[in-house]
């Protein structure tokens, strides 16, 4: 099914924006609650309960666009997603923390688009969230029309260091489609995995 399907399928008979039940909006009131923790760091059940209120708040009171969701969801990819994540944060964690003993001001940053192959406003969301977290890096602006990033990194001399930020960011929606993207753009991502190899058999 396509984006202006499934955004169609969220309106009524007379064009209207239909309004999303409490047990629909659970998924997306639990990632809200997630990422509260995670910004404050802090994961105690006060913290979540009081993310949880702002999240129930938010997306009961204000008009938000609707958030579509795929319909899969592979918990394999999501414990593969996770152990990625903490191992990028430690990491990331040290490199700035090097950099901000040895470089010092001498350190040079850059700030580098990324489109993204997703349309779907929760991945695109997902994906900049994740950036920010990631110590060394933060989402400046989005372009919600054509998902690009507009990422600020930390650490980039060259323009080597800009396509590795770029396959960085990448890797990371990459990991996001496996574990909760639609049918569509999971197949469009392995075709895209196939395509290098094929070319290659062809030339050779």
């Amino acid at each position: 099914m396509s984006r202006e399907q499934r955004l169609a399928d969220a309106k009524d008979e007379h064009g209207q924006r239909q309004r999303s039940t409490l047990r629909q909006e659970i998924p997306l009131l639990l990632g809200m609650t997630l990422v509260w923790g995670a910004l404050w760091q802090d994961f105690a059940l006060g913290n979540l309960v009081f993310g949880l209120l702002i999240s129930l708040l938010l997306v009961r009171v204000f008009r938000l666009p609707p958030v579509i969701l795929s319909g899969r969801f592979n918990i394999w990819r999501a414990v593969v997603f996770v152990g990625a994540f903490l191992r990028d944060v430690t990491l990331a964690s040290f490199e700035v923390m090097y950099l901000a003993v040895f470089r010092g001001p001498r350190t040079t940053s850059a700030v580098i688009t990324v489109t993204l192959r997703t349309e779907s406003d929760l991945l695109v969301t997902f994906v900049g969230h994740v950036l920010t977290l990631v110590p060394g890096s933060y989402v400046v602006e989005v372009d919600r029309r054509s998902s690009t990033l507009y990422l600020h990194v930390l650490n980039v001399n060259d323009q080597a260091g800009v396509e590795k930020a770029r396959a960085s960011v990448l890797l990371i929606e990459e990991r996001l489609i496996r574990m909760m993207g639609t049918t569509e753009e999971l197949a469009a991502l392995k075709a895209e995995k196939k395509a290098p190899s094929k070319e290659h058999g062809a030339t050779s």
